[in-house]
């Protein structure tokens, strides 16, 4: 992901976005170490951190878990947390839940 193409009158650029893509399972098995590695992206982000989800094959209650944690983490620093890329089962687990409306929802 890059910074915007437009950059403010200043001639200052924004910052580029950091970019996690996940992949596979989010369960039980993976969410300790999905944890430590999103907090980590986190610690190196500046003012936006994207989950690209697209290659998400399956996402449980932990998962959700380890996203609302990040996200009011990210919040505390002043970061926007989105998602990007979700496939149409965890969009319908979003939506289920009604996390879809307290996430930012990329393309």
């Amino acid at each position: 992901m890059t910074a915007l193409d437009t950059a403010p009158f200043d001639g200052v650029t924004a910052p580029a976005p950091t970019l996690v893509h996940l992949s596979g399972d989010i369960d039980i098995f993976t969410t300790a170490q999905l944890r430590q590695r999103l907090l980590n992206a986190l610690d190196h982000s500046t003012d936006t951190l994207v989950l690209d989800l697209s290659q998400v094959t399956f996402c449980g209650a932990g998962g959700l878990g380890v996203m609302i944690g990040l996200q009011s983490r990210a919040r505390a620093r002043g970061i926007t947390l989105t998602l990007t890329g979700l496939p149409p089962h965890l969009a319908g687990l979003l939506r289920i839940t009604g996390l879809d409306r307290r996430f930012p929802i990329g393309a």
